[in-house]
């Protein structure tokens, strides 16, 4: 039996491949200085119930009869069980090096790209699969609502079939490592990369592809990426192969006609059904129905954390949210105000180096589809540790927002003031939206602000 050690176990990417390997007859464990603080027991708690084996991270999880310890791409080589593996002389194998090798251990895979939307994207087209008896693999970075109940953490959909569906990350440049059956490219905007470097590390993609390239039409990427394999989808290009029309709000959902036919989706946005688009074109390229395809996906509930009601009291609704970038901000704000309601939205930005570089940008995103009656509230930026310059607040992004014009703006020092600074300001009818990535606690925070809204 093959032994594994991962380092940072907690975090999504890293614990659906460590139960990936966990059900396919590796034995696993692993370590994580969360848990170590006593932050994502939950977590800990699933992956142990699964029978992976959780252990200080000092060391203690790496012995040299370990085929391997897996670290993501950021991990520091000060962190004690990297240090213990090279000193045992015991290979280190980067996460995207460990989730390429398992893709291509699959007869078909199925790769999403993209700056936004591929988590729901990729679990759209792993749920659309595994409910029509296809029996695939899917390691996705969000958790599944529809896969909640089964054992370890909902970040996968674990069957024994041919197929395996991923999400290719362009952001540390991961996404070379794929030579996929099917591609997926959502969108292409600007993240953690210039345009120019996204374009070229699409198009390469694109080129590894065998199959079929599904393109969004909507962000001309069928002019921007050439290729003889392209399959089109739009929500407003009615040429494209695959195009939704007519998309309208509704309770708890949006509905749309694809094909003659209405169907409506438990997610909220324009954006979900391009999302739903694209997952239908990638499921037709394995012989999925596209009518059928569309259906199954009426019974899709989404993932945690992706516009995520978590709850209403006194008619004040709490919303959990992963926008981070200009793009997903625009997305999922645009979506909110298609409702009634005030908007109070709680942002934790992630990462020193991502907010000097795209921070006013993602003010100006905020700035662009927010009323003018709802209000921002920012606790500083999420830092979970190493060696980083931090020349830049959230303080100075709240200035920046005021100078162009959202005067209901506010800097909080950490999450809990600002939280108590949005209960203190709920009224009847708001939706307050805690929003970011990274930190698992900030939906935590969300409950938090529900029950607070129950008890005033």
């Amino acid at each position: 039996m093959k032994k594994v050690s991962f380092c940072g176990i907690s975090g999504s990417g890293m614990s659906s491949l460590a139960q990936v390997l966990k059900l396919s007859g590796y034995a696993v464990r692993g370590s994580d200085r969360n848990f170590d603080l006593g932050r994502d027991l939950k977590s800990k708690t699933a992956l142990e119930k699964l029978g992976i084996k959780i252990l200080p991270q000092d060391g203690s999880a790496v012995s040299t009869d370990l085929d391997f310890v897996c670290a993501s791409t950021a991990v520091e080589d000060t962190i004690p069980d990297i240090k213990a593996a090279k000193e045992k002389g015991v290979a280190i194998k980067l996460r995207p090096q460990l989730l390429a090798e398992i893709f291509h251990g699959y007869k078909y895979g199925v790769a999403v790209g993209g700056t936004s939307g591929k988590t729901t994207t990729t679990a759209m087209i792993g749920f659309i699969l595994d409910k029509v008896g296809y029996h695939p693999c899917m390691i996705n970075g969000g958790l599944l609502k529809d896969y909640e109940n089964q054992s370890g953490i909902p970040n996968i959909i674990y069957n024994q079939g041919d197929i395996c569906v991923v999400e290719a990350d362009e952001s540390n440049g991961s996404i070379e490592l794929y030579k996929p059956y099917i591609s997926v490219i959502n969108n292409i905007s600007e993240d953690h990369k210039s345009l120019d470097e996204l374009q070229n590390l699409f198009q390469h993609f694109a080129d590894r592809s065998t199959h079929t390239v599904v393109l969004n039409d909507d962000y001309e990427l069928c002019r921007l990426i050439q290729t003889d394999k392209a399959v089109s989808f739009s929500i407003k290009n009615p040429q494209a192969d695959f195009f939704a029309a007519d998309i309208r709000p509704e309770a708890g959902g949006t509905s749309y006609v694809f094909r003659g036919k209405r169907y409506t989706l438990n997610l909220i946005g324009a954006f979900n059904v391009a999302n739903a688009m694209a997952a239908i074109a990638a499921c037709a390229g394995l012989g999925v129905d596209p009518l059928v395809a569309a259906q199954t996906l009426c019974r899709f509930n989404g993932t945690k954390r992706r516009l995520e009601i978590l709850g209403a009291a006194k008619n004040i609704t709490v919303i959990d949210d992963f926008a981070h970038n200009p793009d997903k901000v625009t997305a999922s704000v645009s979506a909110l105000r298609q409702y009634n309601g005030r908007l109070i939205i709680i942002f934790q930005p992630h990462g020193f180096g991502p907010m000097r570089s795209l921070g006013k940008e993602i003010m100006r995103a905020f700035a662009d589809n927010m009323g003018q009656d709802d209000i921002l509230i920012m606790p500083e930026i999420f830092f979970v540790g190493g060696t980083v310059s931090k020349d830049i607040s959230s303080a100075h992004l709240i200035e920046y927002i005021k100078s162009i014009g959202h005067e209901k703006s506010f800097f909080f020092a950490t999450k809990q003031q600002a939280a108590g600074f949005a209960v203190e300001t709920m009224r009847e009818g708001d939706r307050i939206v805690v929003m970011g990535a990274r930190d698992n606690s900030l939906t935590d925070l969300g409950y938090e602000i529900l029950r607070k809204a129950e008890n005033e």
